[in-house]
């Protein structure tokens, strides 16, 4: 069967499973520190298309691209800010040959680094604007269903991504942002931006799925769900959770996550229940945290 519109799907009722984690993935393949991870989508397509089939071998229903730093403001720290369009083009392509036609790919895009820090900043949002777009219609051309605009924190540069998105393709625009908990117990961008703000503003600018990504465990993503939705009671909501809080190797001195896929797919229900149609993983999720999740859904 063909897959048709993420949103048509939720619209059915059905709640879906993304997939987990990249980055890991790529430092254990053998990434080196100083290299441009989207690069690899090129330079080691085997490998990339790999990271992809192990999700949806696990029960992802989606999957992302290996396109997190495609925009130009991160290339051109490697030199490659002519290559914008290939890069992107093969990041789509390694997730699509691995989703085939019955899985979608949410191609990611990341922030810019670039920071809008007054309204009248027109320039720069016309460039961060253009960066956005340039970076999404090679998304398209390489077979990208969506473009998951992730790890967001300030309201103004989602807003441009959003809408180089739909003003530029025919793909889905997803939008996450990613918060912290303040000593209050609310949680903050680190721009300041609550939940409730960014899923309303996200909406307005035309996003056709929201939510948040990183920075938590599925614990705390539980809260912040909840608030997404009340916020916004008639949207779709997706979440990429991290595998818990990190800790310290005492041994090795790198961050380890802690949440076995277990203890992921326990909370599952509460997630639901607080508003999620989509649930992936983050930092430290796995194939295996996936296929927990995925049992999980299944069992509801």
């Amino acid at each position: 069967m063909g897959r048709g519109r993420i949103v048509d799907a939720l619209k059915d009722g059905r709640i879906l499973v993304s997939d987990g984690a990249w980055g890991t993935f790529l430092q254990k393949l053998g990434m080196q520190p100083g290299e441009s991870p989207e690069l690899w989508a090129v330079e080691h397509h085997d490998d990339v298309v790999g990271i992809a089939k192990s999700y949806i071998d696990a029960g992802s229903d989606m999957v992302e691209a290996d396109s997190f730093g495609g925009t130009v403001f991160k290339q051109e720290h490697y030199g490659l800010a002519d290559r914008i369009s290939e890069i992107n083009q093969a990041a789509a392509k390694a997730s699509r040959s691995a989703a085939g036609e019955d899985h979608w790919v949410i191609a990611s895009i990341g922030p810019t680094g670039k920071l809008l820090i007054t309204e009248e900043d027109q320039k720069g949002a016309d460039a961060i604007y253009e960066a956005f777009k340039e970076q999404a219609i090679a998304l398209e051309q390489g077979g990208a269903d969506a473009a998951c605009i992730e790890t967001m924190f300030a309201i103004e540069e989602a807003v441009l991504a959003i809408k180089a998105v739909k003003e530029n393709t025919n793909m889905e625009a997803i939008c996450t942002f990613t918060f912290d908990r303040t000593p209050k117990g609310e949680y903050r961008t680190m721009m300041g931006v609550s939940p409730a703000r960014s899923a309303t503003a996200a909406i307005a600018a035309g996003a056709d799925i929201i939510g948040t990504n990183c920075g938590n465990g599925v614990d705390r993503m539980v809260e912040i769900v909840r608030e997404i939705h009340e916020a916004e009671p008639n949207a779709f909501i997706l979440l990429h959770a991290n595998a818990g809080l990190p800790i310290i190797d005492e041994e090795t001195g790198k961050d380890v996550f802690p949440d076995t896929p277990e203890d992921m797919a326990r909370l599952v229900p509460d997630l639901v229940a607080a508003g999620a149609n989509i649930i992936g993983g983050c930092c430290g999720s796995t194939p295996d945290h996936i296929r927990a999740i995925k049992e999980a859904v299944q069992a509801l």
